[in-house]
């Protein structure tokens, strides 16, 4: 069954006096005005988030956003794919309507997690690593330093070409009003910021955010009941790699990434060439380099050249993050995936306002952990 997104909203992420079940109602009511669709007709919700118990000491999200929302009867569940829970929420979103279970299905995902300090949100996402790693003090940033390393040494790419991923994503992030951050920073500026995990520094993290995002989703037939106003599912797929990231043969080939991709773009029935714009998880810049070179975007060792060309930049050949990215946009973990989708949505319908650009098809990958756990999703406007 062909499946359609009818409504999507964000709400503005960055430091929000909001707790976890205000931001989710935030962003569920404004999708569903969006559509828009009595809250009645919505059978399942599912709600990504990865730490609302950690964070804030709030469980059953998805219970509490049912009774908020008045949506008391329909099936409701809590989707945890660690940093990748929003596109695992959009792939299950999707599987239900697909499959028939559900004709109306409302995804919100959000989280909350400024109100902690950097070391405490730092140790509930290093939680994602194996305990082998953790018990020796590896975080994400770790690996991203090391990888990064590896990376600029074994091809040769100059260590500004990180820092233009950095300077594109928040040049990006200027035009989107949602965006945590909303300003644009040059080379020398992230190269002179503090160093976080050597050769990595400041600007080449994204920030701790909060923030939500929502997505509705059914048939297309039922759609055109609705509004003439939709995107079309036209791939969807995920994929896990090894949990411990020193086992993998090729540190700078995202495997998961790979098999996600290959999975999205045959249901898709299209390759990368027929991609317009694209949605990377770009939590740390040596990441946007991974994706592109594991969806085929660019060869092995490559994707640091169309950076330094600009043909990811929102005039290029391939635009990449025009919302800013996780970079500039940030990252309220449950939700990044879910406003990725947010984004392509808004461009395949020609709604992304100072940030448009012409596109048919758009591609979000959305990553957990460091390439642990990872889903990929194609949407089409209609034809």
């Amino acid at each position: 069954m062909d499946v359609a997104i009818i409504g999507a909203s964000m709400t503005k992420f960055g430091q929000r006096d909001a707790w976890i079940r205000e931001l989710l109602v935030e962003a569920g009511k404004a999708c569903l005005d969006d559509a828009p669709v009595d809250r009645e007709t919505v059978e399942h919700l599912y709600v990504a988030n990865m730490a609302s118990g950690e964070f804030e000491g709030q469980t059953g999200v998805m219970n509490a956003l049912a009774h908020d929302l008045g949506m008391v009867g329909a099936y409701a569940e809590r989707v945890d794919q660690t940093s990748a829970s929003g596109g695992a929420g959009v792939y299950e979103a999707w599987q239900s309507v697909a499959s028939g279970a559900s004709e109306m299905t409302l995804l919100v995902g959000g989280e909350k997690m400024t109100h902690r300090s950097t070391a405490e949100s730092t140790d509930i996402i290093a939680s994602i690593t194996h305990p082998f790693e953790y018990k020796h003090g590896l975080t994400l940033p770790s690996f991203a330093g090391l990888t990064a390393r590896h990376y600029l040494e074994r091809f040769d790419a100059p260590r500004e070409s990180l820092a233009e991923v950095a300077v594109k994503n928040h040049a990006n992030g200027t035009r989107n009003p949602k965006a945590q951050f909303r300003k644009e920073i040059d080379v020398e500026t992230a190269l002179d910021s503090p160093v976080v995990a050597d050769p990595l520094r400041l600007y080449d993290f994204c920030p701790v955010t909060d923030g939500s995002a929502a997505l509705l989703f059914c048939p297309v037939e039922v759609a055109h009941k609705y509004t003439d106003e939709f995107v079309v599912v036209a791939g969807v797929d995920g994929a896990t790699d090894t949990h411990v990231v020193h086992e993998r043969r090729d540190p700078t080939v995202m495997g998961a990434v790979v098999d996600s991709g290959e999975g999205a773009f045959g249901m898709a029935d299209c390759d990368p060439d027929d991609v317009d714009v694209a949605e990377l998880h770009d939590m740390f810049t040596i990441l946007e380099f991974l994706q592109m070179e594991a969806l085929g975007f660019a060869e092995q060792g490559r994707a640091w050249e169309r950076v330094r060309a600009g043909e990811t930049a929102m005039d290029g050949d391939l635009p990449i993050n025009t919302s800013g990215g996780l970079k500039s946009k940030g990252h309220p973990l449950g939700a990044s995936g879910v406003a990725q989708v947010v984004e392509l949505y808004e461009q395949l319908l020609g709604g992304a306002g100072p940030r448009q650009v012409p596109a048919d098809r758009g591609l979000a990958c959305n990553v957990g952990g460091f390439g642990n756990c990872v889903t990929t999703t194609i949407l089409e406007a209609p034809r």
